[in-house]
C-alpha cells in the first residue's frame, strides 16, 4: 500500500473511533474490540488535526496515554470506575486541572503549574475520564465570543470566518470535530449554550448548584459548570459523574439534587410555552422557521403550546448587566494595574462600567432577580418546559463582538435568550436544530423548573429520538475538512 493510501486509511480509522459516543465506546472496550489508548490516540491526532480552528491552548498527549493505559488495564480486569472510564474529555481553560496551568485566557495569570483540581474536575479523574487538553476561553470568560490577545482567534468549523461563540468556544469547536467525546464547559450568561447553538452539539447549563465550583466565580451566582457533547445521552452521562456536594463550595444547597436518569417522554400533554421574542432585538426568519417546525411536531404528537414572554423581560438587560459587569470589575480588581494595559479592551471597558455601579443599584438588581427568580419558578409550576431559540442570530464574523452593522451595543445584547436563565438559574439545555440555508447550526433551548435538570434531558433526548435529522452531526459527516495529521 502506498504512503498516501496508508494516510488515507489511518485518517479513516481516526474518523471512525471521534465518531463515536460514550455507550459505543465502553461497550467496545467491555468486549476488548477497542482499547482507551486506541482512542485517545485518535483524540489526540483530532486536536492537532484541528490547530487552524485554534481550540486548545495546551495538549497533554503524554498524561492522556498514560492515564488511557491505566483505564485500560482496568478494563481488561473487568473493573472499571464508571460509564466514562477511559472517555476523552476535555476542560476549559477557566477551570483548574492539577499538574497544568490554568491561564484563563490571559496573559495576566500565573503560568506555574499546580494547585488541586476543581470539585467538577475530581469528580471526573474519578471516574476514569482521559484528560487529553485545555480548551480555549476570551480572558476570563468574559464574553460570548472566543478570541484574547493571548491565545488568539478561535473559529466555527462549519465557516472558519464566523466565530463558534463563547465562552466556551474550544470546547464546543472540538466537541464538534471529534477531539474528545465529553468537554466540561461553564456557562455564565448563554457561555455554554451559546457554542453548542454555533457548532451544532448539545450543551447543558444545569442547575445552578448542582455542580460544585471551587475557587468561585468573580461573576458568582450566574456561573454554572456543565457538559458539552455530540448526543444528548453524553451530556447527561457526564452531568451524573460532575453533580454532587462538595463542601469547599457554600453556595450549594446542602441537600442532594435528583439523579439524572433521562429516559424517553411522551409529548401529549405537555404543557411548553414558546418564548418567541427576545430581550433585545429579533429572531432570524430562518432560525424561527426551524423552531417553530419543531413545536408544530410536538403539538401533533399531543403537546399544547403557547406563546409566552418571560416574567420582567423588559428590567432583565439592566439587571444582568449590573451583575456581569460588576463580576468584570471583581476580576479586574485581582489583577496588577501594571498589567492593565494588556488585557482585552472589551473587558477593560466592562470592569469600568461595573466600577461605576453603587452598592445601592447591585443590591436593588439582586432584589429585582429574587423577584424575577420567583415569578419563573411559577412559571415552570404552570408549564413542563419552555422552548425558544438558544440564539436569536447565526454565526457571525469572527473577531467581532457583535455582528457588524447589526446595531447591537455589546454580546449580551444578542444572547438575551440565554443570560435571563442564569439569573433564574434553571436548567436549560441546547439542542441541535438543523441548519440554515447557509449551512450554519442553528440551536434550540429547552429549559426546566430548578432542579428538574433530568426532565429537561428526558425532553431534549425525546425530541433526538423525534428528529434525528435535526442533529446535523448524526449522519457521520464532520464540518471541517480536516489536514490529516497522521
Amino acid at each position: 500500500m502506498g504512503t498516501d493510501q496508508s494516510c488515507a486509511g489511518l485518517a479513516s480509522a481516526v474518523s471512525d473511533l471521534c465518531l463515536l459516543n460514550c455507550h459505543a465506546l465502553t461497550t467496545a472496550y467491555q468486549k476488548g474490540d477497542l482499547s482507551p489508548v486506541d482512542v485517545a490516540r485518535a483524540a489526540l491526532v483530532r486536536a492537532a488535526d484541528i490547530a487552524p480552528l485554534n481550540a486548545f491552548t495546551f495538549i497533554d498527549s503524554k498524561g492522556a496515554l498514560a492515564s488511557a493505559e491505566a483505564s485500560g488495564e482496568r478494563w481488561r480486569r473487568g473493573a472499571p470506575l464508571s460509564p466514562i472510564d477511559g472517555i476523552p474529555t476535555t476542560i476549559k481553560d477557566i477551570v483548574l486541572v492539577e499538574g497544568w496551568s490554568v491561564r484563563y485566557g490571559s496573559s495576566t495569570t500565573d503560568t506555574a503549574t499546580g494547585g488541586q483540581d476543581a470539585p467538577s474536575v475530581s469528580r471526573l479523574r474519578k471516574a476514569g475520564a482521559v484528560f487529553i487538553g485545555q480548551t480555549t476561553t476570551p480572558e476570563f470568560g468574559w464574553k460570548a465570543l472566543t478570541d484574547s490577545p493571548t491565545f488568539g482567534i478561535t473559529r466555527n468549523p462549519w465557516d472558519s470566518s464566523r466565530t463558534p461563540g463563547g465562552s466556551s468556544g474550544g470546547a464546543a469547536v472540538a466537541a464538534a470535530c471529534g477531539a474528545g467525546v465529553l468537554h466540561l464547559g461553564t456557562d455564565g450568561g448563554g457561555s455554554i449554550r451559546i457554542p453548542a447553538a454555533f457548532t451544532g452539539i448539545v450543551g447543558h447549563k444545569p442547575t445552578y448548584g448542582r455542580v460544585a465550583a471551587n475557587p468561585p466565580s468573580s461573576y458568582g451566582s450566574v456561573a454554572h459548570i456543565g457538559p458539552m457533547t455530540r448526543t444528548v445521552a453524553d451530556a447527561a452521562l457526564m452531568l451524573e459523574v460532575m453533580s454532587g456536594r462538595d463542601v469547599s463550595d457554600w453556595t450549594q444547597p446542602p441537600t442532594p439534587f435528583p439523579p439524572i436518569r433521562p429516559s424517553h417522554i411522551e409529548w401529549a400533554g405537555k404543557r411548553i410555552g414558546y418564548w418567541k421574542t427576545p430581550c433585545v432585538g429579533s429572531v432570524d426568519l430562518a432560525i424561527q422557521v426551524a423552531i417553530e417546525r419543531v413545536l408544530l411536531k410536538l403539538e401533533a404528537a399531543g403537546a399544547s403550546v403557547v406563546e409566552i414572554q418571560l416574567p420582567y423581560q423588559d428590567d432583565l438587560l439592566e439587571i444582568f448587566y449590573r451583575h456581569w459587569y460588576i463580576g468584570a470589575a471583581n476580576r479586574l480588581s485581582l489583577i496588577d494595574a501594571a498589567n492593565h494595559s494588556v488585557l482585552d479592551p472589551g473587558f477593560l471597558q466592562a470592569a469600568s462600567l461595573g466600577q461605576a455601579y453603587s452598592g445601592v443599584e447591585r443590591m436593588g438588581a439582586e432584589v429585582q432577580r429574587s423577584r424575577y427568580g420567583a415569578a419563573m419558578d411559577a412559571l415552570l409550576v404552570d408549564l413542563d418546559f419552555v422552548i425558544s431559540p438558544t440564539v436569536p442570530i447565526s454565526p457571525f464574523e469572527a473577531g467581532h463582538d457583535v455582528p457588524p452593522g447589526s446595531g447591537f451595543g455589546s454580546w449580551i445584547e444578542w444572547s438575551s435568550f440565554s443570560f435571563p436563565i442564569n439569573l433564574s438559574q434553571q436548567p436549560a439545555c441546547s439542542v441541535p436544530c438543523g441548519l440554515t440555508p447557509d449551512g450554519l447550526p442553528i440551536g434550540l433551548q429547552i429549559i426546566g423548573a430548578r432542579g428538574a435538570d433530568s426532565a429537561v434531558l428526558s425532553a431534549a433526548l425525546s425530541y433526538e429520538e423525534l428528529l434525528p435529522a435535526n442533529f446535523p452531526l448524526s449522519n457521520g459527516k464532520w464540518p471541517f475538512a480536516f489536514g490529516g495529521n497522521v
